[in-house]
């Protein structure tokens, strides 16, 4: 059975969203720095990817105006949100401002 989405971001550990479509060029550029940032945070960050075009409920949910667009929650809660293709630092920084 699927997790909803709402209980997926609830928890302690910070988890950042990757709204993305699979024909989206930019996205795929995206991918190679989410799988780094997972590498560097590992427990320290959940990292989730949803497919706009799968899941429009939670993509209408949250806005998502274009792809990538990354959002990151605690606790439930957006912390920080960006659109467009973000590089490890500013990934890095923005979840170790969490907590």
């Amino acid at each position: 059975m699927k997790t909803p989405f709402g209980e997926l971001i609830k928890g302690d550990t910070p988890v950042l969203v990757d709204f993305y479509a699979d024909w989206c060029g930019p996205c795929k550029q995206q991918a190679p720095t989410l799988k780094q940032l997972a590498e560097r945070m590992g427990e320290k960050l959940r990292i989730i990817k949803v497919d706009i075009d799968k899941s429009r409920v939670v993509s209408n949910k949250f806005q998502i105006q274009s792809v990538p667009t990354l959002i990151l929650f605690h606790k439930g809660k957006i912390v920080w949100r960006k659109s467009g293709v973000q590089s490890l630092q500013t990934l890095e920084r923005s979840v170790n401002q969490v907590g």
